[in-house]
């Protein structure tokens, strides 16, 4: 479906899963999912020891496997976990922005590998006994609350970023260290300015105008360095390797992906409401975007990402919620969008001088424009929890809720190295809070029937009509 059915409802800008934009505004759109994939990407593997250009092709090839394997059905951009970042460590042992041996990433590739039949497997139970029963385990205050540790955890990391000057290889110094705070506000306030206030088409674009403008406003200050875009040679294919046979990587890597589903289920609810939402307001059947009821093949597509992108030597990931966060804001879910950002970004694997001028954006704009994008995933935790009429009220609710945000929000900021320290093992916060909250819900329905608040959809509200937009 074309441009011409926006021309049916004016007043309404956005595309749903199914809508294609026109070709020009699908190449600005794209481009602008590859940007905000790029941060948390390009450092899980300065972080893992992976190599920075594999990673992106990495990114790229998964998306298109998923995007395939779930039909089309689902609007979502597969991306690098910081999940996976301290058991894969382990085993590459690496040092920030140094690439581990290939030995070892090809060890640290079989157990990311192995992970992505974990989600498979789980894939094919939600398939089989239905979203009614994954509600259950999976509850809105596990997924609402989950969605909103995974903004607010990321908020440090944001604002370090974006306002403390890293020296690089190509920006060793800069004669005025505070610049970066100015580029970062002008970056923030640019991207929220542009998101409230311009209208159509301008409107979809908010984040890479945002981005441009401090972009321009970086260069001045010298957080740029030009010469480094053109060095090198202009076709440079990325530094594939294949996996190895490793059981201790297995035993390291593999149970991470338990502790992605929860994650992964929460960006479905969040994309499932902000669709069905934007169906409404087009006059559309929001039934016809159950987007929720696609747990299985969603979680079945999220490993075969695992599998497709480590092959080649891709660190684990999962989807990614910076891109449901610009979908959300602009407005855009269309998957032949995704599909293009995902030949873009395989494409900047391969073309030194794109992929320099792509990673030449200074960390102070990426991250001044992320404050905004980290907050909006908060955010939609708390549009799930309203969406599914989740009772505050409720004792165990609030328990719920409460050690949720306490485990993943105090581990991850309580502690020097970002980890809970649990009987000489180091937990993941979020993983930890995840797990622990589901396990809390489980025992205290047992004995007692089930929070109709809990499991009700909020597809009545959709479905009324006349209802207030």
């Amino acid at each position: 479906m074309d441009d011409s059915v926006q021309a049916r409802s004016p007043k309404v800008t956005g595309y749903l899963p199914d809508e294609r934009p026109s070709v020009a505004k699908l190449l600005l759109f794209a481009f602008q999912q590859v940007l905000v994939m790029l941060p948390a990407t390009v450092t899980v593997a300065l972080l893992t020891g992976f190599h920075v250009s594999t990673t992106i092709f990495a990114s790229g090839l998964a998306t298109i496997c998923f995007l395939f394997i779930t039909r089309g059905k689902i609007p979502l951009y597969y991306g690098s976990s910081f999940s996976y970042i301290a058991a894969v460590v382990g085993i590459t042992g690496a040092k920030f922005g140094i690439p581990a041996t290939n030995a070892l990433i090809s060890q640290a590739q079989f157990g990311i590998i192995m992970s992505g039949f974990v989600s498979i497997a789980a894939g094919l139970v939600v398939s089989r006994f239905g979203m009614d029963k994954i509600e259950r385990v999976l509850p809105p205050t596990v997924t609402g609350s989950i969605a909103l540790v995974i903004g607010i955890s990321l908020a440090g990391v944001a604002l370090r970023s974006a306002f403390v000057f890293s020296p690089t290889a190509a920006v060793p110094s800069i004669a005025y260290p505070h610049a970066v705070i100015i580029v970062a506000l002008v970056t923030l306030l640019s991207t929220i300015i542009f998101s409230v206030y311009l209208k159509g088409v301008w409107s979809q674009i908010p984040i890479l105008l945002g981005i441009l403008v401090g972009y321009l406003v970086a260069i001045p200050f010298g957080l740029i360095n030009f010469s480094s875009i053109f060095s090198g040679a202009l076709i440079t294919p990325p530094h594939f390797t294949l996996p190895t046979v490793s059981w201790p990587a297995v035993l390291a890597i593999m149970p991470i992906a338990i502790a992605t589903i929860p994650e992964s289920t929460a960006h479905l609810f969040q994309l499932d409401i902000y669709v069905k939402d934007l169906a409404r307001r087009k006059g559309k059947d929001p039934n016809s975007y159950h987007i929720a009821d696609k747990l299985g093949l969603n979680l079945i597509g999220d490993g075969i990402g695992d599998i497709v992108a480590s092959v080649f030597g891709g660190p684990g990931g999962t989807n990614y919620g910076e891109n449901i966060s610009t979908m959300a804001i602009t407005k855009n879910f269309s998957v032949v969008m995704l599909g293009v950002a995902a030949v873009i970004a395989m494409l900047l694997s391969f073309v030194a001088p794109l992929s320099n001028a792509v990673l030449s954006v200074p960390s102070a704009v990426i991250n001044g424009a992320c404050i905004f994008l980290f907050g909006v995933i908060a955010a939609q935790g708390i549009a799930i929890m309203i969406n599914k009429k989740v009772d505050l009220f409720s004792a165990r609710n609030l328990a719920v809720i409460a050690t949720i945000l306490i485990i993943a929000l105090g581990g991850t900021y309580g502690f020097a190295d970002g980890m809970i320290p649990f009987f000489g093992a180091k937990l993941p916060p979020i993983a930890a809070g995840a797990i622990f909250g589901i396990l809390l819900n489980l025992i205290l329905s047992i004995g007692k029937p089930a929070d109709e608040e809990l499991f009700e959809s909020s597809a009545e509200e959709f479905d009324t009509p006349g209802a207030e937009e």
